[in-house]
């Protein structure tokens, strides 16, 4: 092969698209300038050294949770629980950019780049498996091929990493990411932050990209010998064919800094872009554009932050759309392209587009402000998290199942608040709680949008049952053992009880069907209650689930009453007892 100039060309006539996930950010540093030198002393001004703190998911291509992930940010690091969660809190980044490196034997290195919030930032990695594809020989020409048509070229030149010549088998590990998977943003490296040629920072809209790692006859690492290259190719996909240029940069991923670097160029040839590399890490091929900063906030008609909403941006003319998440408090930062007009969609948790508007265009660094939803009403989850010893939780999160999405919040003190956008299709939810400094969960427990108030659940996986009772802001009482719970055998109906020496607890329900009931419609007594029953109350006891003898029946009871003396209390019941018969 001969070597092609590298040189570099400016793209002054392609059509570019939104090529950045909107990622969160503080909208108070949309504006702020930053000192020279507070970043690496080349590259990218990615600001000053701050803490934040981060939780996530990681999961395999069948959004499988992995557990036993390594994951580093900053020089902290945390490996993933049974649910592929981890949580690391004050971690040393940049005020610009957070990079998330995740890694488990078997699979390739996840690594992602977010612009960090001020409260607890979450991010979502999807591990590709690292399947050999091939295994060729050093000393001659050799091509290796995926299904899709991406190929690469070698010429039988190879290195070890203290740069001796390698000489012998080569694995060769290959993966072909294109730009329609819908996983794009969870499994490209980066967030599409880029520095071009001239070193200015640049948002990248990808044609592509190419991941080739190898591995010597012992399972060393190799690259390509200094002085030669290889020459890869890269299949357009058919949607993205009208808009593809001649010829398009090529960029490398800086796993070091966390984004992209400009790096040669490819063409077009018979519906591929062809290009030559001298080393392999991740490729691209990108247009690139000029970007502003945008920051808003995603509410409801009644002003509630609407959080884990997903939001899609593209501008006119986009083959595919970047997609982001609001976080815990609906917030939504990112780099947009200057100067153009956008549409913004978004969607509920069932994926049904809820909202779609146009935004823009926008020519230096915005802060919207509140993008009001005006048909959307938020369901807003909320509970407590306690471990084994009744303790509230302060490491932990509390995990929502619902319709298509897998939403996270952590706890502060045991509390958490989610709010979500409720399908009108669905109505129920799971929900489970963790406790990672001693990795015991509550498993997932059932519930129903009749009432979003959980009530206190219990991070103990110890515990297969409980019924938790708490007045006002008085300190719960919980009841772990002596459970009854059946069905009624004469006529349809629930009784639930429990009895120990200090406390008892019962509740009985003339129905097995899920739905709410009032306070006429079931019975119900429990120590230090103290309800009067002459005077009305607005209890309501919602039965989400009702399983056959040895699974689950669950249920909460919510609402105020009156007690004997006259004070209106507030009342929480979660009740996950297994049925005996």
């Amino acid at each position: 092969m001969k070597n092609r100039n590298t040189k570099f060309k400016l793209l002054l006539s392609l059509v570019l698209v939104v090529g950045t996930l909107f990622t969160s950010c503080d909208p108070k540093d949309i504006n702020e300038s930053y000192e020279p030198g507070e970043n690496n002393e080349i590259g990218l001004d990615l600001g000053q050294n701050v803490q934040h703190d981060f939780m996530g998911r990681i999961v395999d291509e069948s959004n499988a949770p992995l557990e036993n992930v390594m994951v580093s940010i900053g020089s902290k690091m945390e490996s993933t629980d049974a649910n592929g969660m981890f949580i690391i809190s004050n971690a040393n980044v940049k005020k610009r950019q957070a990079f998330i490196v995740a890694e488990k034997p078997g699979y390739l290195k996840g690594m992602q780049s977010i612009v960090p919030t001020q409260g607890t930032n979450t991010v979502r990695l999807m591990l590709i498996p690292q399947n050999i594809v091939a295994t060729i020989s050093s000393g001659g020409d050799s091509e290796v091929n995926l299904p899709n048509g991406t190929a690469v070229k070698f010429d039988g030149a190879f290195k070890e990493v203290n740069g001796n010549a390698y000489s012998g088998n080569v694995d060769v590990i290959m993966y072909h990411l294109d730009p329609s998977n819908p996983d794009i943003d969870a499994i490209m490296p980066g967030n599409l932050q880029a520095e071009n040629a001239s070193g200015e920072e640049r948002i990248l809209e990808s044609y592509g990209m190419l991941n080739v790692e190898l591995r010597g006859a012992s399972g060393q690492e190799l690259n390509i010998a200094d002085g030669h290259v290889a020459e890869i190719e890269m299949p357009v996909d058919p949607a993205q064919s009208g808009n593809a240029p001649a010829t398009i940069p090529l960029w490398h991923f800086d796993e070091e800094n966390g984004y992209w670097i400009e790096d040669g160029e490819a063409t077009l040839i018979g519906g591929k872009y062809v290009g030559e590399v001298s080393h392999f890490s991740w490729w691209n091929c990108d247009a690139q554009f000029p970007t502003v900063t945008l920051c808003l906030n995603v509410v409801d008609a009644a002003n509630i932050p609407l959080s884990n909403v997903k939001v899609e941006m593209f501008r006119s003319g986009a083959t595919y759309p970047r997609t982001g998440v609001s976080n815990g408090i609906g917030e939504i930062c990112g780099l947009i392209p200057a100067n153009e007009t956008l549409t913004l969609k978004i969607f509920d948790q069932c994926g049904i587009e809820v909202y779609t508007t146009t935004i823009g265009p926008f020519s230096t660094n915005t802060n919207y402000g509140d993008l009001v939803l005006p048909t959307v009403s938020a369901a807003v989850i909320t509970g407590n998290l306690v471990d084994c010893s009744n303790a509230n939780v302060t490491n932990g999160y509390a995990a929502v199942t619902y319709g298509n999405q897998y939403a996270t919040v952590d706890v502060t003190n045991g509390s958490f608040s989610l709010s979500v956008i409720q399908c009108a299709s669905l109505a129920d939810f799971t929900l489970e709680g963790a406790d990672f400094d001693t990795f015991q969960t509550t498993t997932a427990l059932p519930f129903t949008f009749n009432n979003t108030n959980v009530g206190n659940i219990i991070a103990c996986s110890a515990v297969t049952e409980f019924i938790s009772v708490r007045v006002d802001n008085n300190p719960t009482d919980y009841f772990l053992a002596s459970i009854s719970a059946s069905g009624n055998q004469s006529s349809p109906g629930i009784s639930v009880s429990s009895q120990t020496n200090l406390n008892y607890f019962y509740v009985g329900l003339g129905s097995t069907t899920p739905g709410n009931y009032s306070l006429d419609q079931f019975g119900f007594e429990a120590s230090n209650i103290d309800l009067d029953y002459s005077i009305p109350t607005n209890l309501q006891l919602n039965l989400s689930n009702y399983g056959s003898a040895g699974n689950y029946i669950d249920a909460t009871i919510n609402g105020t009453y009156t007690d004997t003396s006259g004070n209106v209390r507030n009342l929480s019941v979660t009740i996950h007892v297994i049925r005996d018969m």
